[in-house]
């Protein structure tokens, strides 16, 4: 094999394997967070405590989201990304076991608060570290399989519901979320460093606060876009399997069942929006996702039978997913080189801990109003929110990552169109300065 043949081929393996670690460690984060709404109900029984309080352990982990992100995310914007992603695939996988040890309810909230920092910390650095590596040709479709790990990890979660529940109870399923252990040894031995981040980063921690702070407007944006389709996510996901069992009548088993059907509608959405991405542009995806997610509402929330319910669920989650599924190229692409490893992450988190409230919310309308108008109603609101938000941005589809814009440049990047990197194609790497914004 000739010398550019045998460097193309590794840096091939390099990216697929940033891919992969990235996709498992969201995979197993999810998994580990979707093991508490399958057994919300049953978990709130063993403690004596309200639906309403067990939701709040649930919104718990949401809040702490963010200080996960701002650790980790700065700390793979100053060291690098794969320590920071070792350490924290360590961290939260034995916070999930402890969590199946837990003797009361308050011990339980505390574990979960915790996990959320884990479960926070993951996502930005794991994308950084993907997309910077991803080509930016492919860059939508393989957003779309490293975000549909959170759909993947709801898919199995809902098998270790439906298999380990009924024999052993809801402990046991903790201690099967200390898996991602073993996922930071392949991490260690099969992950290179970002070759990016090695040619932007910060100097020094006075430098990256300066770069930090010099991007509040994006990051603003970046907040409030994040906020809106947090609130389609988990205003659609983390409530539908009480709203299975406690109102629709489905026992556990079939709830899981369900859950597995719409959850294989959300990665195939993810995967089938990102590609789609790649080729119309990301905000164009998105919204379309958002719009036809509305249609999906009435048999989501209302289907008079089975099969129809199904059927909405599918859709619904497709669309919902397809629109997550263009997320992390969409938001990487617009953080600037020196701090995609913090800004990214710390927005999505922010933007979790902001919609937290919703599965709360929901939890008490549900108890004052019918289940099926309050799941619609929030489900049409967020959506319309999600769809204005993301139209009102820009973007920057098939940005070249670790460039160096000179002096004159940087004033025109700014209105940039999507669809159009030609512009940047001769721009050389390797030479340290200013991002792309």
């Amino acid at each position: 094999m000739s010398a550019p043949s045998a460097n193309a081929a590794a840096v091939a393996s390099d990216h697929r394997h940033a891919v992969a670690a990235s996709f498992l460690g969201w995979t197993l984060d999810a998994f580990d967070y979707f093991l508490v709404v399958f057994a919300l109900g049953d978990i709130a029984k063993d403690f004596r405590v309200t639906r309403a309080e067990m939701a709040f352990a649930v919104s718990m982990t949401l809040y702490m989201r963010p200080v996960g992100a701002f650790i980790f995310g700065l700390v793979a914007d100053r060291y690098g990304r794969r320590l920071p992603l070792i350490i924290d695939l360590i961290f939260f996988s034995v916070v999930e076991v402890v969590s199946g040890l837990a003797p009361n309810y308050w011990t339980f909230l505390i574990l979960r608060a915790l996990f959320g920092i884990g479960m926070g910390g993951e996502w930005g650095v794991g994308a950084s570290l993907a997309m910077e590596k991803a080509p930016k040709g492919a860059r939508g479709v393989l957003s779309g399989l490293l975000q549909e790990g959170y759909a993947t990890g709801y898919l199995l979660a809902a098998v270790c519901y439906l298999f380990v529940f009924p024999h052993f109870g809801w402990r046991p399923m903790f201690f099967i979320g200390g898996l991602p252990a073993l996922l930071a040894v392949y991490v260690r031995v099969n992950v290179r460093e970002s070759e990016v981040w090695e040619r932007t980063k910060s100097e020094s921690w006075s430098t990256l606060g300066r770069a930090l702070a010099s991007h509040w407007k994006l990051f603003l944006y970046l907040f409030a876009m994040m906020t809106t389709m947090n609130f389609v996510s988990h205003g659609t996901q983390d409530f539908y399997p009480t709203f299975l069992k406690d109102y629709r009548g489905f026992t556990p088993q079939q709830a899981s069942y369900i859950a597995m059907v719409y959850n294989v509608g959300a990665i195939l959405g993810g995967l089938a929006m990102g590609y789609y991405s790649d080729r119309v542009g990301r905000r164009r995806a998105m919204v379309t996702s958002l719009a036809l997610a509305m249609a999906a509402i009435p048999l989501w929330a209302y289907a008079p039978t089975t099969s129809l319910l199904v059927l909405g669920a599918f859709a619904l989650q497709f669309m919902v997913q397809g629109a997550w599924g263009v997320v992390p190229a969409h938001i990487t692409e617009l953080a600037p080189d020196n701090v995609r490893g913090f800004m990214p992450g710390f927005a999505y988190q922010c933007g979790v801990a902001a919609a937290a409230s919703i599965v709360y919310l929901q939890a008490v309308l549900a108890d004052h109003f019918s289940f099926p108008a309050t799941m619609a109603l929030t489900a049409f609101i967020v959506f319309v929110l999600a769809a204005i938000v993301v139209a009102a941005g820009r973007e920057h589809r098939g940005l070249e990552f670790g460039i160096v814009v000179p002096e004159g440049e940087a004033g025109r990047l700014e209105g940039w169109e999507a669809g159009r990197p030609g512009r940047l194609e001769g721009m050389k790497a390797g030479k340290k300065g200013r991002g792309a914004h």
